[in-house]
């Protein structure tokens, strides 16, 4: 297997972090998808999106996809409809956050009254409080997918400068305690280049 991405990107690493869980061997190209490799994403997927996955004949073009991919090569278990909502509000909050980010790099205001901003604001502090409530409840506990979703999450949007956990404590608590898993240190954002 193949995977297409950028190392600072947790979409990206969710993949990295499952495949290391489950003892998957796969090589990684790491692509500045806003530089120069823009033209090699491109090539890559039409959507411009990353990670992409090839493995064999199959081309797979978005985390949620090439988790359900390897869900049934590595006969993993799949999602349960309370998991699967779990991770839609894991992605609503990295969905806003990449656009604030990205708005703030076009040197946007991101803190103006503005719609599209006040939208994005909105659905990070209305989903990070449900995360809170369910890291309280243990939802997390396993090492499972949406866990690795959820430490992927909050460690690119502290890299990035996007957030404090000070008003969370359950995720704050569930976050520290993740830190000995040894794969996170070799997909660590801090250590890419981009």
């Amino acid at each position: 297997m193949k995977l297409i991405g950028s190392a600072t990107s947790p979409y990206v690493r969710r993949i990295r972090l499952l495949l290391a869980a489950n003892a998957q061997a796969y090589s990684f190209t790491d692509l500045n998808i806003y530089g120069e490799d823009r033209d090699e994403l491109r090539k890559r997927n039409p959507a411009l999106k990353i990670p992409v996955l090839y493995d064999d004949d199959e081309i797979l073009y978005d985390s949620r996809v090439i988790f359900r991919y390897l869900s049934g090569k590595l006969s993993l278990p799949g999602l349960s409809w309370a998991e699967e909502n779990r991770l839609t509000v894991i992605d609503a909050v990295n969905d806003s956050m990449v656009t604030l980010l990205l708005s703030q790099r076009s040197g946007l205001d991101t803190d103006r009254d503005c719609l599209i901003f006040n939208l994005q604001h909105e659905r990070v502090e209305k989903s990070l409080a449900a995360l809170e409530s369910w890291a309280g409840e243990g939802c997390f506990e396993a090492w499972d997918y949406t866990a690795i979703c959820l430490y992927s999450m909050l460690d690119w949007c502290l890299f990035r400068g996007l957030i404090e956990l000070d008003a969370t404590p359950n995720l704050s608590a569930w976050f520290n305690a993740q830190q000995g898993r040894p794969d996170l240190a070799k997909t660590d954002p801090r250590l890419a280049d981009q």
